[in-house]
């Protein structure tokens, strides 16, 4: 699953020891395994290399520059959402022709720079956002491509906040309208719809809702075929689930063997985009306790990492395996139940509740386990907190990638009216 293990009762990344790591950097820390992150991709790869699918990894998961440079160079292709994301990629080194383009809010801005830098496709979200790149493509005098975002309706059995496939989301077009869309697709003479899109949504541990999701496009692409509407890709989307706790997501493999018999009846180009699969249990947060508290009902861990910095158990309720550094046999006699929260001033700023932990010390470090997909990419200045500075392990070598903000960094683009000037 990942490479960070226990070797001699302290906890390891790969070759290197990640105590020396928080005692070297500070913390808070995130700690990602070169080793990890590219075995994931490369699984993906393999489990789809019958039907040569280009894998394009989701930027928002995770989108340091090291990252994606490191998928980018094993042949991976980036899904974005944003212009932000675009530049990004393009930093990475990804070619323009590994590059698409979802979000249900493009600005004319983001539509006409990547229209002049050739990524592959946009995933289109509704009519209107068709109409609006048809008239900036016109404006360009440059045909661009599209795939439609098509909401199959179907239940992905995860958490509310992160299901994208039915048609009480906001994402994508119902089967009906985008039927007519197609039949009108000479509306449009400066788009080309050049394929479909799905993402029913993320850390999705069945195969089930993919099976329904991809047989119901499936259905719709031979419909489109008889009636002599041709298209070229079929983009599946993300959303494969990891292990944070005690759940039992499918392999890449079996996944695969689930949906390839439906894809391959297509005839089409197939695309993938998976983010947390490929990074979430390649990355860790590492941060040091500094209070022990007790009150008459409970226990407390406070930890100099908080909501700023790791923010899914706040807004998800999301679980992260709370790991020690290091750990001895009396230390793991005396677990006991507590809470392990942060400094911010909120009640929500937790990662853990009534977990059992073992015995540590005040100046001690502790790992959030699976917190490389929305950790750092997430995380905020709030309480005017320097955001985390960030590793990358590679065997036995540890490299910086991203360094700890300073207090300036915080008030960089901050400006003081000179109205208040001699008040």
């Amino acid at each position: 699953m990942h490479e960070f293990k226990y070797k001699n009762n302290r906890l390891y990344c790969e070759n290197v020891k990640v105590e020396d790591l928080a005692k070297k950097y500070g913390t808070p820390l995130y700690v990602y395994s070169y080793h990890t992150l590219v075995s994931h991709y490369l699984k993906l790869k393999e489990a789809f290399r019958s039907i040569d699918a280009l894998i394009c990894y989701s930027v928002k998961a995770n989108s340091s520059l090291a990252i994606l440079k490191a998928l980018v160079d094993k042949g991976a292709g980036l899904d974005i959402v944003s212009g932000g994301e675009l530049f990004r990629a393009q930093k990475a080194g990804c070619p323009a022709g590994r590059i698409v383009y979802a979000s249900v809010g493009k600005t004319d801005s983001e539509i006409e720079e990547a229209i002049r830098r050739g990524i592959l496709f946009f995933n289109v979200e509704s009519l209107p956002e068709l109409e609006n790149i048809n008239r900036i493509a016109k404006k360009l005098n440059q045909v661009t491509r599209v795939a439609i975002r098509i909401n199959p309706d179907v239940e992905a059995k995860t958490h509310k906040f992160i299901t994208t496939g039915k048609i009480t989301n906001k994402f994508g077009i119902d089967l009906d309208n985008a039927y007519k869309i197609l039949l009108q697709r000479r509306k449009f003479p400066f788009v080309k719809i050049c394929g479909l899109h799905i993402h029913i949504g993320s850390q999705i541990t069945e195969s089930a809702p993919f099976v329904a999701a991809v047989k119901k496009i499936t259905d719709f692409i031979l419909h489109l075929r008889r009636i002599g509407i041709a298209l070229e890709y079929l983009n599946i989307g993300g959303g494969l689930g990891i292990v944070y706790n005690r759940e039992s997501p499918q392999t890449a493999q079996k996944y695969a063997d689930k949906i390839i018999p439906y894809l391959k009846k297509t005839g089409l180009k197939i695309i993938l985009e998976p983010g947390r699969f490929i990074v979430g249990n390649a990355g860790i947060l590492v941060a040091k306790v500094l209070y022990l508290k007790s009150t008459p009902k409970k226990k407390f861990l406070i930890i100099d990492a908080g909501m700023n910095d790791l923010i899914r158990p706040a807004l998800y309720g999301a679980y992260h395996q709370i790991l020690p550094l290091r750990i001895t046999p009396n230390a793991l006699r005396k677990a006991q139940k507590v809470d392990v929260v942060g400094p911010i001033c909120e009640s929500g700023d937790f990662l853990a509740k009534e977990r059992k932990i073992p015995q540590v010390k005040e100046g001690e470090y502790l790992a959030a386990m699976s917190a490389g997909a929305y950790g750092f990419s997430m995380s905020s200045n709030y309480n005017s907190r320097p955001r985390a500075q960030e590793l990358l392990v590679v065997k036995d070598k540890a490299y910086v990638i991203r360094r700890r903000e300073t207090r300036d960094d915080l008030i960089h683009n901050e400006v003081i009216p000179e109205f208040f000037i001699g008040l």
